[in-house]
């Protein structure tokens, strides 16, 4: 899969570097897998919600963070980030319609 808009996770890890370990596992395993759809996804990331409008939210380092991403299956391969956070922050967002400028 291609990561598109890595930024918030830099600048998060910049923020946060005790999540560096599990957005690092998270990055790898994301550009590492070819999913085709969400059943696939789920193989890799068991806890992921589909949320509407291609979005999946993941379970990072045990809970403690998350990404909204929306993810495009075959043929295009692409994961786009549009939210990273603490737990704590992401209970005051919509995954449904955060930005990553949010």
């Amino acid at each position: 899969m291609r990561i598109i808009a890595k930024r918030p996770i830099t600048e998060f890890c910049a923020r946060h570097p005790a999540a560096n370990g599990a957005m690092l596992l998270w990055w790898k395993t994301v550009e590492a897998a070819r999913w085709e759809n969400f059943a696939q996804l789920r193989q890799d990331f068991n806890a992921a919600d589909f949320v509407g409008d291609g979005r999946v939210v993941f379970d990072i380092g045990g809970n403690k963070y998350r990404i909204v991403a929306r993810v495009s299956f075959a043929p295009h391969y692409r994961v786009l980030i549009k939210f990273v956070g603490t737990h704590a922050h992401y209970d005051k967002i919509d995954a449904r319609t955060v930005n990553p400028n949010e």
